[in-house]
C-alpha cells in the first residue's frame, strides 16, 4: 500500500509520461477515438478477457517498468532509445509483461521498440489521472487509445488511472470523472480496460461503480507498507487478495502492484509504516515466496518494479521509493535476480 507521501511520487509521473486528449469542448466525457459511453462490463460475458499468452502457454509473470535513470525523470530528460532497448533486452528473458503508468513520454519508443525487436512482451499501457489537470488527463487517455489501436499485438490492456480513488491517495481523482475516462478507453480500443488501486479501495462498496465499469480489476497490495512482517508477508497478501475477490466475486484480479524495497530511510515518514525491514536478502525471500506462490494457484502479476528509480520522492538517496527495483539503477541485477528465476 502507498500512502500519501508515495502516492505524491507517483503523481509526479504525470508531467513527462502522459498521453493524448479528447477535445477541449468536453476533455472529461469524449475523446477524439470515439464517444465516451460503451456497455458496462457488468458480467463475464460482456467483459474483455485479459489472457497474455506466450510460448502458447499463460504468462503469468509481469513487472512494473519506469525506464527513468540517473539524471532523468518524467519532464525531461528521458532515457534514449538505446537504453529504452537494452532495458528490455534484459526484461524479455524473464517476464511476458511489462506495465507502464502513462501514455506520454517513453511509451511509445518503448511499444515500438518491441514491436521492431520482435521481443515477446506484452504491454499495459497507462493514462495518468490526475485530480486537477483535466486536460492533461484527457490527452492521456486519447493517446492510450491511439497506442493500443497503432500497436494491438504490442497492447495487451489500458489500465486508466492509478490509485486515484484510495482516501490516502495524494491525486485522488473524482470518481465520476475516473468513470468518464474508462468509458472512453472502453469505447475506444478492443484490449481489455481497468483501473489500478489500492487494496483499501477495492474492499469498500463504494468501489463497485468503478468496478462495474473494468473489464478486470487491478489490485495493489503492499505487505511491508502495511506493517507487515517479511515471515508474514505472502500469506497476508494471499488474504488480501481472497478478500477482494469476496467482495468483488465475479471481476477477475491482476495483480497491479506488490514488492519489497530494499532500502529504507530511518528518520523518514516511511518508518511510521513500515516495520519489516528492507534490503536485498528480505526482497530476495519476498519474491522467491510471492513468486512460488502466484505460479501455484496461477495468479497473474505485475511485480513492483524493475528498477530502482532515483528521481522518485525527495533528496535523500535513502528514501524507500527509489529502492524497489529487482535491478539497481545501473542494471546490475540484485542479489535476487543474481540466485532466482521467476
Amino acid at each position: 500500500m502507498k500512502r500519501a507521501l508515495i502516492a505524491i511520487a507517483f503523481g509526479l509521473l504525470l508531467v513527462g509520461c502522459g498521453a493524448t486528449s479528447p477535445p477541449e469542448s468536453s476533455p472529461e466525457t469524449t475523446s477524439e477515438s470515439g464517444p465516451s459511453e460503451a456497455k458496462p462490463p457488468t458480467g463475464s460475458e460482456t467483459r474483455r478477457a485479459f489472457a497474455p499468452v506466450r510460448d502458447g502457454a499463460p504468462v503469468i509473470a509481469g513487472i512494473s517498468y519506469g525506464p527513468f535513470r540517473a539524471g532523468q525523470k518524467p519532464g525531461g530528460p528521458d532515457p534514449t532509445p538505446e537504453q529504452i532497448l537494452e532495458d528490455l533486452r534484459i526484461l524479455a528473458p524473464r517476464w511476458g509483461m511489462i506495465r507502464l503508468y502513462s501514455s506520454r513520454g517513453p511509451a511509445e519508443i518503448i511499444l515500438r521498440t518491441i514491436r521492431d525487436e520482435k521481443l515477446p512482451i506484452a504491454v499495459m499501457v497507462g493514462a495518468w489521472i490526475a485530480p486537477d489537470d483535466a486536460k492533461a488527463n484527457a490527452l492521456e487517455v486519447v493517446e492510450a487509445i491511439r497506442l493500443a489501436n497503432a500497436y494491438p499485438e504490442q497492447v495487451l490492456a489500458v489500465s486508466v488511472g492509478n490509485e486515484s480513488q484510495v482516501e490516502w491517495s495524494g491525486h485522488r481523482s473524482k470518481r465520476d470523472l475516473l468513470i468518464a475516462h474508462i468509458k472512453t478507453a472502453r469505447a475506444g480500443v478492443k484490449q481489455p480496460v481497468t483501473t489500478a488501486d489500492d487494496y483499501n479501495f477495492w474492499n469498500k462498496p463504494a468501489s463497485h461503480a468503478v468496478a462495474d465499469e473494468v473489464d478486470f480489476l487491478l489490485l495493489h497490495a503492499y505487505a511491508m507498507w502495511n506493517q507487515q512482517t517479511l515471515a508474514n508477508a505472502v500469506a497476508w497478501t494471499e488474504t488480501t487478495i481472497a478478500s477482494i475477490k469476496k467482495e468483488h466475486p465475479d471481476l477477475p484480479i491482476v495483480m497491479g502492484e506488490t514488492g519489497w524495497a530494499t532500502e529504507l530511510n530511518p528518520e523518514g515518514d516511511e518508518v511510521n509504516y513500515i516495520k519489516a525491514p528492507a534490503g536485498e536478502a528480505e526482497q530476495k525471500q519476498f519474491f522467491t515466496e510471492w513468486t512460488a506462490w502466484a505460479a501455484k494457484v496461477k495468479q497473474p502479476y505485475f511485480y513492483f518494479e524493475a528498477f530502482d528509480e532515483p528521481w522518485k520522492g525527495s533528496d535523500n538517496p535513502r528514501e524507500v521509493e527509489k529502492h524497489w527495483g529487482l535491478y539497481n539503477e545501473d542494471r546490475t541485477p540484485k542479489m535476487v535476480l543474481k540466485e532466482v528465476v521467476p
